[in-house]
């Protein structure tokens, strides 16, 4: 009988990762194709990047980074940019572990929401280096400069709404109103 529990338990804590990371793989694809802004070269500005450091701050590094990889590869898939959901797959993923791991090495040693902002910060920049290799590859390094402003105000934009999404999950803004 303690087995049988151990084990319901166990199917419980699994069901309940795979729907937050269904549903925050939802939210990373509807937040990156609602509002779209074309960049210099082929690619798009979105808000994306909020949804994607929340699947790194809110979900185990395998589930974030699957959440945050899949709807933002699926975004680019929908919205006609093929060409780039591997390497967004890719990217996005990997901010996600990096949001993890900076929360989880930093929290213990003092505020979670400094640890997020490093960690949040540090993850937009791999986005901003990775996009521009991805591109640099694909149309040359030099033309591929004119992106990284773009991708940095989606880094910073996506960080300070990711902030303040998290502050209201961690119920730090809804307990002030």
């Amino acid at each position: 009988m303690i087995a049988e529990d151990w084990k319901v338990k166990a199917m419980k804590g699994i069901t309940r990762k795979i729907a937050m990371a269904a549903v925050l793989t939802a939210l990373v694809c509807i937040s990156t194709m609602i509002v779209k802004i074309p960049s210099p070269l082929k690619g798009y500005i979105n808000l994306g990047d909020c949804m994607v450091l929340l699947s790194g701050w809110l979900l185990p590094p395998v589930y974030g980074f699957l959440a945050a990889g899949l709807g933002s590869g699926l975004a680019d898939l929908f919205s006609g940019y093929g060409v780039y959901a591997p390497a967004t797959f890719l990217i996005k993923g990997i901010m996600a572990l990096i949001a993890y791991g900076w929360i989880h090495i930093l929290s213990k040693k003092g505020n979670p929401t400094f640890a997020k902002v490093m960690g949040g910060l540090l993850a937009e920049g791999f986005m901003i280096l990775g996009y521009f290799l991805f591109e640099g590859i694909l149309y040359g390094f030099s033309p591929s400069l004119v992106n990284i402003p773009a991708n940095g105000v989606q880094g910073a934009v996506g960080l300070l709404i990711g902030i303040f999404l998290i502050r209201i999950i961690d119920g730090k803004i809804i307990k002030k109103l």
